[in-house]
């Protein structure tokens, strides 16, 4: 059976090799420079003791911390999301940026947090935003929750295992300048995580070498559970 080192090892691996978000489509060469710079904090480990109700490529007790936005936001309300936020001007990069809104977030004890690289940035135009996901391991856990509830209302975790079972896999549609687009999603404990969130956790389990095969065909609207 897979042990929690081997996936940390397999993070840090990934970060110093990065990849492609979009492999499908031809290199863009769209000016970025206008985006406005964001980090977000991917971060792994042995979040509490219950583990996944399903096996596979991870280990049972691996989970992924998530929070949920509040519906009153002016982007993305009310998506599943991983805690972050703006670059400011008193951080050092994405990594300071990205711990310091978990921090900020969901009151997650920094000292606990193990940075493990960077991420490629992803233009995600809807926000105007040029996102830096920071891989990290939670060394120590603490207790964490939505500290403010004008940005977010709840604070989770989520058992990788669960994530990877082909019975929680799915796509969601939706049209963007006047196209229709197919992204990856995730039905696990009653959400749907989709948009930015589902789509670099998806990538990344497939470069991971962690993802099972699915049903591309299924699709769920975000409010379905």
């Amino acid at each position: 059976m897979p042990v929690v080192a081997d996936a940390r090892a397999e993070l840090i691996a990934l970060c110093e090799r990065g990849l492609d978000w979009h492999p499908e489509l031809p290199k863009s060469r769209a000016d970025v420079s206008g985006l406005r710079p964001a980090a977000v904090l991917v971060l792994f480990g042995v979040l509490d003791s219950v583990p996944s109700s399903t096996g596979g490529a991870v280990p049972r007790d691996l989970d992924v911390l998530l929070l949920r936005r509040a519906a009153t936001l002016g982007s993305h309300a009310g998506q599943i999301a991983f805690p972050g936020g703006r670059l400011e001007a008193s951080d050092a990069g994405p990594v300071a940026a990205a711990v310091r809104e978990a921090r900020e977030e969901t009151d997650v004890d920094v000292d606990g947090i193990e940075p493990l690289g960077t991420l490629p940035p992803m233009p995600v135009p809807v926000s105007n935003h040029l996102v830096t996901p920071v891989p990290a391991w939670w060394t120590r856990p603490s207790e964490v929750a939505a500290v403010d509830h004008d940005e977010s209302v709840e604070v989770f975790r989520v058992p990788v295992g669960e994530m990877l079972d082909p019975a929680n896999r799915a796509n969601t549609e939706h049209v963007y300048g006047g196209r229709a687009y197919r992204s990856p999603a995730f039905t696990v404990g009653g959400r749907v995580v989709w948009g930015f969130t589902a789509l670099v956790l998806s990538r990344m389990f497939d470069e991971l070498g962690w993802a099972e095969p699915w049903n591309h065909e299924r699709i769920v609207e975000p409010d379905d559970l």
